[in-house]
């Protein structure tokens, strides 16, 4: 028998059109988004915002610019998953507050912002607000996931959109973009259709075991 993780993965789908019927409740909604929240991240920096709209004339104000795929308007709860940009900069100061969350000492947390800045700056990620959007960016699809599973466990649908006008959906949005740029847009809710069956590559394709 399947345990409930591997049951909430194979329940698990990119649907297409949700009940426009079926709300998520406020408690389901926050157990989703907290599955986000504690998600991991580079250096423990976070950098992320989750923007939950459930709003009727936003969610249709920005279908257009989502490649008017009916998830946006169909589902109970769009989620909106913005990467930090500004936040990962030493100038902001904020890489050191995050670093002073932890029971270290001073000098443990230069070290720790030293490495820090050693590493972005090796790999050129603070080079430009894009690269840094690139860095931060990845680092949501991993919230995104969690988010997606813990959906899942509940009964509750989802899917990961990436079609969509950045630009354009960042200005209805009214977004600051040298705050934060949207990564993906994640709606969730509750399917109206039966889920086609999940296709996979087996195990043994997928998987190779180094002794």
């Amino acid at each position: 028998m399947p345990n409930l993780f591997t049951q909430a993965m194979q329940f698990r789908h990119a649907c297409k059109l949700f009940d426009e019927t079926k709300k998520i409740s406020d408690e389901h909604i926050r157990y989703i988004l907290e599955a986000g929240r504690t998600s991991p991240s580079s250096f423990g920096q976070e950098a992320w915002k989750f923007l939950v709209i459930s709003n009727e004339e936003l969610k249709a104000k920005l279908r257009p610019h989502c490649w008017n795929q009916p998830q946006i308007t169909s589902c109970s709860h769009l989620v909106v998953i913005l990467a930090g940009i500004d936040a990962v900069k030493l100038s902001s100061g904020i890489p050191h507050k995050r670093f002073e969350r932890r029971p270290l000492s001073p000098e443990q947390i230069a070290a720790y912002l030293e490495r820090y800045q050693n590493h972005l700056t090796s790999t050129k990620t603070l080079s430009s607000d894009e690269h840094i959007y690139e860095w931060t960016a990845r680092q949501c699809y991993i919230a995104a996931a969690n988010m997606m599973t813990a959906a899942a466990f509940e009964g509750i649908d989802s899917c990961p959109i990436e079609g969509f006008e950045k630009d354009r959906v960042e200005a209805v949005l009214n977004l600051d973009t040298k705050q934060y740029q949207v990564a993906l847009i994640l709606p969730f809710g509750y399917r109206i259709n039966a889920q086609s069956p999940q296709i996979r590559r087996s195990f043994d394709e997928v998987v190779e075991f180094i002794d």
